[in-house]
């Protein structure tokens, strides 16, 4: 296969595959005498494996040791399972983070007015003043 039929086969753009190979996360393809990258089965597995891994929240790096694992026939299923459940805490703890600054977003929209005044005590918060529109700044 070539790159546009990796890339069909996989939903990676010709652009991605080369950045992953470039980064060192996939196994590089073997070149054919005219230079172009020829990739077989075992690509398309790697591709899938980092499409998913990555549509699921892993970085770039826990993509390449996803791939390791999956490239290394000696791996344990325990060491593929601990790095998804750190993954899946990772993720719940961001959720959390995001609760809470929607919660702040919420009580800040309820204490401003929203009304023509150039006073908004959003702004006010977010600056750290708490003061009126007097006229001053600073």
């Amino acid at each position: 296969m070539n790159i546009s039929d990796i890339a069909k086969k996989t939903g990676l753009t010709s652009k991605a595959i080369r950045f992953y190979e470039e980064k060192g996360v996939v196994t590089p393809p073997v070149r054919s005498e005219n230079g172009y990258r020829r990739y077989n089965a075992h690509h398309l597995e790697e591709l899938n494996l980092l499409r998913q891994a990555r549509q699921v929240g892993f970085t770039l790096d826990e993509c390449r040791e996803l791939v390791a694992l999956f490239n290394n026939p000696s791996r344990h299923s325990a060491d593929v399972k601990a790095r998804t459940l750190q993954k899946a805490d990772e993720i719940a703890a961001h959720i959390e983070e995001l609760h809470a600054m929607r919660a702040r977003l919420l009580a800040l929209a309820e204490a401003c007015p929203g009304n023509d005044s150039a006073d908004c005590p959003i702004i006010n918060h977010l600056a750290g003043c708490c003061h009126q529109d007097d006229g001053k700044r600073g």
